[in-house]
């Protein structure tokens, strides 16, 4: 029974997923001023528009930042914690539910740049043409965060800032969503 188990939380986690990363690639590439004429930025429009349209007359963005896209990819967490969770036929606590979210949530955005960061790096070392558009947009969606070390952290003709900005994000998933995660799980079981 468990392999079932784990059969049904494997297309959860990549359901959900793939539905998280779409929101979140629309809130990194606004919160950069990602290139609209980019044709993967014109299907990340199209296919969030009508989700993200409704709801943002109610939550406008707060400078550069989709607050509306955000609250999705949290309550996409917190349903499939509640999926997870009634798979194993557990009811959690409400609190330890939705710090489970939370944590889950900075999880998967520190893992999302974590991603993006090596496969643009990895596109740039096999020197992919500049115009394409996977390129284009993985480059505007990194650069914020490579921005204040580039050219700082440069040996030998190798930029070692986006290694350092991945060092970064996986100590914060360590230091920080870890043991958020560990209280959100005492809590939802009520330890």
């Amino acid at each position: 029974m468990s392999y079932l188990v784990n059969a049904f939380s494997f297309l959860l986690e990549l359901a959900f997923g793939a539905a998280a990363a779409l929101f979140m690639l629309r809130l990194a590439a606004e919160a950069s001023r990602a290139d609209f004429h980019n044709p993967l930025s014109q299907f990340i429009y199209r296919t969030t528009n009508p989700v993200l349209a409704p709801l943002r007359r109610l939550l406008p963005n707060w400078r550069r930042i989709n607050v509306t896209a955000l609250l999705l990819i949290f309550l996409l967490m917190l349903i499939k914690r509640v999926a997870l969770f009634s798979l194993l036929g557990m009811f959690p606590h409400v609190l330890g539910l939705i710090v489970l979210s939370i944590a889950d949530t900075l999880d998967f955005i520190a893992m999302f740049y974590v991603v993006l960061i090596f496969v643009w790096s990895l596109m740039s070392l096999f020197q992919v043409e500049s115009y394409h558009p996977v390129y284009r947009l993985a480059g505007s969606l990194v650069d914020p965060l490579l921005r204040p070390l580039r050219g700082r952290l440069v040996a030998g003709g190798l930029d070692f800032g986006p290694w350092a900005v991945m060092i970064v994000l996986i100590l914060a998933r360590l230091l920080l969503v870890s043991p958020l995660t560990d209280l959100g799980a005492r809590l939802a079981l009520g330890m």
